[in-house]
């Protein structure tokens, strides 16, 4: 978001004071941040703990805004939050590195050390120790072991990934505008395989924003006979965590778009030229997107011996905590917590890294204070599938008397986008939000509504 920078606060006291109760947190993703934030608001600004933020990246993106991203409609530049910006505003300390280890005894963990663009050292190696330590690394695609995935196709966990399939679109497209020879087949086909939410999405916006790219001046170029998007799901049907009749209408929706979808299909190589399916299908492909399934990341199997589900997520009780180590908590994506009664993992999504946060502040509070914990309760409030320019569909749980509701078009949009909103209304507040909103709506009416660069 546009920040205005101000004075250092003097009555923040310093991370290191002897004797500080000291919380760390590691991942600033959308739960992680969020937390760090209250935290830093309601202790770290009254000297009552030291909390930390640790993260490899500088900035914090919300997750769910990627695939805009990689289609070109948002700019990262006017959406993305500097850390040490936010650190500075809420009363935390933020530190720059990657999580590489953990010791349990000692309390500490530990960072590697980073280093820019041309190979300098930024920061150390170095330790953080921690009082009450809360892990919100997320979560990464998780490629099965299929074949050719690390090497021909892009993944979209992070912003830079987002970026970089852009940039490659939009090359794509100039590349076919300007070659001597004809387009050939398949030069400017894209195949998304996986099609929860982050694929669903992509295919529509993308739908739209290619044919925006090529309106600025790429003639040569027909959308609708050189540009295929494929959809591919292993799943009966799209986006299965809606109900039967959304994902049906999803579907045909995408297809009325011109969108290939198939389902039932499972994926057993991707190549430099495409995708090859189990039922020896080739779908020829200049850029694939592997969105489908998540795991927790490769370094929480190496956290001194915490316990970790199949998925490679920490497995927690239902106070959030680690199942061997009272100190340590975990949250949204990276947390693995079947809830009693259920037989089913809480799943990866915003909202439950929204409600873990919101828990764990109170868990930290009366870990201080002396209080027991209280069991987490999570509230499934329902799912939503944006179409971007074309509509928008979900069910909303719990809406009238406990029943669960149906929602499409304008409705259904204005919900998706309250979801973004309230993220930032936990880090900065209701007028900064509104203030923000106004400014973008203003200067984007002075802008190319896709990214051309």
């Amino acid at each position: 978001m546009a920040t205005v920078a101000k004075r250092p606060d003097p009555a923040l006291p310093p991370i290191s004071a002897p004797g500080l109760y000291q919380i760390v947190v590691v991942g600033g993703g959308a739960g992680g941040l969020e937390l760090a934030t209250q935290l830093g608001r309601k202790l770290g600004r009254r000297g009552k703990a030291g909390v930390t933020l640790i993260d490899k990246a500088r900035t914090h993106i919300w997750k769910p805004l990627l695939h805009e991203i990689a289609a070109g409609s948002m700019d990262v530049g006017r959406h993305e939050l500097d850390y040490l910006a936010q650190a500075h505003w809420s009363g935390f300390r933020y530190r720059y590195g990657e999580l590489i280890g953990l010791d349990r005894k000692e309390k500490t963990v530990h960072l590697e050390a980073t280093f820019d663009e041309e190979g300098r050292q930024v920061t150390p190696k170095r330790s953080l120790r921690y009082d009450t330590l809360v892990l919100a690394v997320g979560s990464i695609s998780n490629d099965f072991g299929t074949p050719g995935v690390k090497e021909h196709a892009i993944m979209l966990d992070t912003p830079e990934q987002a970026e970089r399939f852009n940039r490659r679109l939009i090359n794509a497209c100039i590349r076919a505008h300007t070659q001597a020879e004809p387009i050939r087949p398949g030069q400017l086909n894209v195949t998304i395989i996986g099609a929860g939410a982050t694929g669903t999405e992509l295919s529509a916006e993308l739908h739209r924003t290619v044919r925006g790219v090529v309106a600025y001046g790429l003639d040569r170029i027909d959308p609708d006979k050189d540009i295929k998007i494929t959809l591919i799901e292993a799943a009966p049907r799209i986006v299965p965590a809606l109900p039967e009749r959304l994902s049906v209408a999803t579907s045909d929706i995408l297809k009325g778009l011109g969108v290939d979808v198939r389902t039932g299909a499972r994926v057993t190589e991707v190549t430099a030229d495409g995708v090859k399916l189990a039922n020896g299908d080739t779908i020829a492909s200049e850029l694939v997107v592997w969105a489908a399934g998540v795991k927790g990341p490769d370094v929480l199997a190496r956290l001194d011996g915490l316990e970790i589900s199949r998925a490679n997520q920490i497995v927690v009780r239902d106070t959030l905590q680690t199942t061997n180590d009272d100190d340590i908590f975990a949250i949204g994506d990276c947390a693995y917590l079947v809830p009693a009664g259920s037989e089913t993992a809480i799943p990866p999504r915003a909202q439950a890294a929204h409600q873990m946060a919101s828990h764990v502040l109170g868990a930290i509070r009366k870990r201080m204070s002396g209080a027991s914990l209280t069991p987490f309760v999570y509230r499934d409030f329902g799912s939503l599938v944006s179409l971007g320019h074309y509509s928008t569909v979900g069910s909303l749980m719990g809406f009238i008397a406990g029943r669960s509701m149906m929602i499409e078009g304008l409705f259904a949009k204005l919900m998706y986008r309250s979801l973004y909103k309230m993220h930032l209304m936990a880090l900065h507040g209701f007028t900064k939000v509104a203030l923000d909103t106004i400014s973008r709506t203003l200067t984007r009416r002075t802008e190319p509504h896709v990214k051309l660069h």
